[in-house]
C-alpha cells in the first residue's frame, strides 16, 4: 500500500468499495488521518451492510455504476484521490 502520507486529509472515492478488495483496503485507509472515504458501488444492499459493520463518521456511501458517466462525474465532486477497485 502505497505511503500514509499520501491520504492524510484527502478525500478518497473507492469505486467497487463493497467488493472484497475495497473493503480491505477501506478497513486500511481509516487507519489513517483520511478526511473522507466515499464508497462508491452500485450494490445498495452492500453499501447497507456495510454501513453496519463500518460506523467511522468519515465514511459516505454513494449508490453509482462506473458505466454512468454522469453519476461518476457527481461522485468525483470534492475528491482528491480516487482508487478504482472494480474489476
Amino acid at each position: 500500500m502505497a505511503s500514509a502520507d499520501l491520504f492524510e486529509d484527502k478525500v478518497v472515492l473507492v469505486t467497487g468499495g463493497t467488493g472484497s478488495f475495497g473493503k480491505t483496503f477501506i478497513k486500511k485507509i481509516l487507519n489513517h488521518k483520511v478526511k473522507k472515504v466515499i464508497v462508491f458501488s452500485r450494490d445498495e444492499l452492500k453499501q447497507f451492510e456495510m454501513a453496519q459493520e463500518y460506523t467511522d463518521g468519515r465514511m459516505r456511501f454513494f449508490i453509482g455504476d462506473v458505466r454512468d458517466k454522469e453519476r461518476l462525474y457527481r461522485a468525483f465532486a470534492g475528491v482528491d484521490i480516487v482508487v478504482h477497485a472494480r474489476r
